[in-house]
């Protein structure tokens, strides 16, 4: 009798919950308040190979240049013929005109590819990424190359979205 109540009071399995793009809508209950990454791409730039593209990948720190490689952890002098790489976080955002580009975060990727090495500051990816979803531009420390590449790579892609995103967006890319 005892075990026929036991198992009266067990529920089915609990599986996984699934959330969805808006972390505030819904029930209100487990998951509200979860960052929602449906908005933001990394954009990856390698000035010195001249090559800028998406790679999603680079959410989960698994980007085309970030694979096969070993991550250093006392800073760019353990990589020390490594190279400049950025991953630019680029958030989108809509008004009522379409969308635009948001916000922009630069974080440096240090690499020396054939030595399988590299240096990034986590909290500088995640910090930058944070600042990139509430509409922040911090481009400070990126080179004027990789600006100009940026700037480029965004135009190209839809010059509506450029043309309204914010006038700091534009004096940071203004090279």
């Amino acid at each position: 009798m005892a075990n026929e109540e036991s198992k009266k009071k067990k529920k089915g399995p609990t599986g996984f919950n699934i959330l969805s793009g808006d972390s505030t809508s819904g029930h209100g209950g487990y998951g509200v308040g979860t960052i929602s990454l449906d908005n933001i791409s990394p954009v990856i730039i390698d000035p010195e190979n001249n090559e800028i593209f998406v790679d999603m990948g680079a959410l989960h720190a698994r980007s085309a240049i970030e694979k096969r490689i070993k991550l250093v952890k006392n800073g760019r002098e353990e990589v020390p013929d490594g190279r400049t790489c950025w991953i630019v976080w680029v958030t989108v955002n809509r008004v009522d005109e379409g969308p635009y580009y948001h916000g922009v975060g630069e974080a440096e990727f240090f690499v020396d590819s054939e030595a399988r090495r590299a240096w990034k500051s986590m909290p500088e990816h995640v910090n930058n990424m944070d600042k990139s979803m509430k509409g922040k531009v911090v481009l400070d420390r990126m080179d004027e190359k990789s600006k100009k590449m940026l700037k480029e790579y965004l135009i190209g892609f839809d010059e509506s979205m450029w043309n309204r995103s914010s006038q700091e967006l534009h004096e940071a890319l203004d090279v």
